[in-house]
């Protein structure tokens, strides 16, 4: 969060508590969310400078600690996530000047996400580009150029550019995700 705001919170901690390398002070939520909310401080010190982050929250943790403990045993599984789709999709240096434009990039963005793991899921499962993750698959399968034949509004042939390296191997692939 905001560097600023944290600091700011940080003047307005009355209780400091240690826990490892860092100290935890809690200061009233603002009372305009629609739930309660905790606000917890963190402060830490850095190459001889402290350091202030901020957490909301609306957890009941009976203790700073807990709630300490609870946000390390997250996993971080959400960071990877996002790092991923960021790094799949190309989404990092995407961004809309209209709030409408940013909403359809963000919708458009989910189908991309959903679409992937739909095909990694029914396509590439049991195959060897199943250690791939979403950067491998568009930067090396999905941007293989090719032609796709059609007779009736069905996919009936599947041409890719023999020269790239992973073609015959997606072919076969392909075709177990249409025929799936």
């Amino acid at each position: 969060m905001n560097h600023h705001r944290a600091h700011s919170l940080a003047k307005l901690v009355k209780r400091w508590d240690d826990y490892r390398d860092v100290s935890l002070g809690e200061v009233p939520g603002p009372h305009d969310y629609p739930r309660s909310v905790r606000l917890f401080v963190k402060r830490r010190q850095e190459k001889g400078r402290l350091i202030y982050n901020y957490y909301v929250t609306t957890l009941s943790t009976a203790s700073k600690r807990l709630f300490l403990q609870d946000y390390d045993a997250r996993g971080a599984a959400e960071i990877e996530q996002f790092r991923n789709d960021k790094q799949g999709l190309g989404l990092a240096a995407r961004r809309k000047r209209s709030f409408l434009g940013q909403k359809a990039f963000v919708l458009l963005t989910d189908l991309a996400h959903n679409l992937m793991a739909d095909f990694y899921n029914k396509a590439l499962i049991n195959s060897r580009f199943e250690p791939f993750g979403p950067k491998r698959i568009v930067r090396d399968l999905l941007h293989t150029p090719g032609l796709l034949s059609f007779d009736d509004n069905k996919l009936s042939q599947v041409d890719l550019l023999s020269l790239k390296h992973y073609s015959k191997a997606l072919v076969s692939v392909l075709l177990r995700y249409i025929l799936d």
